[in-house]
């Protein structure tokens, strides 16, 4: 397709195809989740070893949209997609294949590393072609399609344990990363030769530089980060809390992990609906809020020793907020940054992952799962409540 030229697709199908994209991080991360006890028993791994499979996955996210973000900003959106994508597909594979836990750790790098491409590369297309409260409805609509991933993927990878292994789950989706191959094929060039950045390296790098130097934006990306940070918690330690804690099946885990991804799922048209009433700003601090109560909650139910029912409520209201917390705080930084949408979308994603990734790993080690999963989770939500009150702060002494 010519490099200037504009998107042919439907609205219908750009939002499964760019839903389809960026549901890359939760498919990598919660496909094999309820097999992480198998996993680590198999490969004589500890526990720590295992979750360290999904910190280096998280990690190669984050890197990787660090990469393909700017380097959209100046090659066009197309090239470093299908790269990314048909990568993704390959590693996937190559993880179904891992001889031992460290070297399944670097190829989980290294999917990171590719899967990245198209979460970031779908949120720039979609602010080349959206701004404001649009962009951030959206976002929304993609949330329906790619929100169905957490909910459905622990369900598919606890079936699959019937059938088949951990390994059998990792070659299931590489077989859904060559699928995306032609979800990516399909999804035309939107941001024309006219409005790539010049230059090498120097300017790539110049779009992350102009984010980073924009105190708002980087607080809303800490919003993002530590907003779903306390999701990533209890995808790292909810396998072992839920599972050896509370004696649930893989499969009843599954069907747990679901319902609280159900939340995501639903506030995805809630918000599209009241984003233009309301605005992106306000339904950000209402996800905010309500992700800090149920964190509370969540660590009062916990150290009170209560009862499955009493702990999965408010984690349910954790993971629901990221609903309203992850397409308002993207829209909102990368309205600022249209320029340089691209790098502004990595440095979303820099700090989703990495600071997904490191925050369950130390949490990890400052007790049991459980109240280490609790305490975690109510770090990363009073980080992310800060964070809102300081881009509040921010916003109104400085121009947008």
């Amino acid at each position: 397709m010519d490099a200037d030229a504009t998107p042919t697709m439907s609205p219908r199908r750009l939002v499964l195809g760019l839903g389809a994209l960026t549901s890359f991080g939760p498919l990598a991360l919660d496909l094999y989740l309820p097999a992480l006890p198998e996993l680590a028993d198999d490969l004589d791994a500890s526990e720590a070893a295992g979750q360290a499979t999904l910190s280096a996955c998280m990690v190669g996210l984050a890197l990787g949209q660090l990469v393909a973000g700017p380097l959209s900003d100046r090659v066009g959106r197309r090239r470093p997609l299908l790269a990314g994508v048909a990568l993704f597909a390959a590693t996937s594979l190559l993880c179904a294949l891992a001889p031992g836990i460290w070297t399944l750790v670097l190829v989980r790098l290294a999917q990171g590393l590719a899967g990245g491409a198209g979460i970031v590369i779908a949120r720039a297309i979609v602010r080349d072609l959206h701004a404001g409260d649009e962009a951030a409805r959206m976002f929304s609509l993609l949330m329906i399609v790619s929100g169905a991933a957490p909910v459905l993927a622990p369900v598919l990878g606890s079936q699959l344990l019937h059938v088949t292994g951990w390994r059998g789950i990792f070659a299931v989706l590489g077989a859904f990363g060559v699928a995306l191959v032609g979800a990516a094929v399909a999804i035309p060039e939107t941001l024309p030769a006219a409005r790539r950045h010049a230059g090498g390296l120097a300017s790539t790098l110049g779009g992350l530089r102009r984010v980073a130097r924009d105190p708002v934006g980087v607080a809303l990306a800490a919003v993002l980060a530590f907003g779903l940070a306390g999701m990533f918690t209890y995808i790292s330690l909810g396998a072992f809390v839920l599972q050896e804690g509370y004696g649930l099946s893989p499969q009843a885990y599954g069907i747990v992990f679901a319902v609280n991804g159900i939340g995501i799922l639903a506030l995805g048209p809630v918000n599209a609906a009241l984003v233009v009433r309301l605005g992106a700003r306000a339904l950000l601090g209402i996800g905010v809020a309500a992700g800090l109560v149920g964190a509370a909650l969540l660590l009062a139910a916990i150290l009170a020793a209560a009862p499955l029912l009493v702990v999965l409520a408010p984690l349910f209201l954790v993971v629901a907020s990221v609903g309203l917390v992850a397409p308002n705080a993207t829209a909102l930084l990368l309205d600022r940054h249209g320029r340089d949408a691209g790098a502004a979308s990595a440095l979303l994603g820099l700090g989703q992952f990495s600071i997904g990734a490191a925050l369950p790993l130390v949490g990890s080690l400052l007790g049991g799962p459980a109240d280490a999963m609790a305490w975690t989770i109510l770090v990363a939500l009073v980080a992310a409540t800060l964070a809102f009150l300081a881009a509040g702060r921010r916003s109104r002494m400085l121009p947008t």
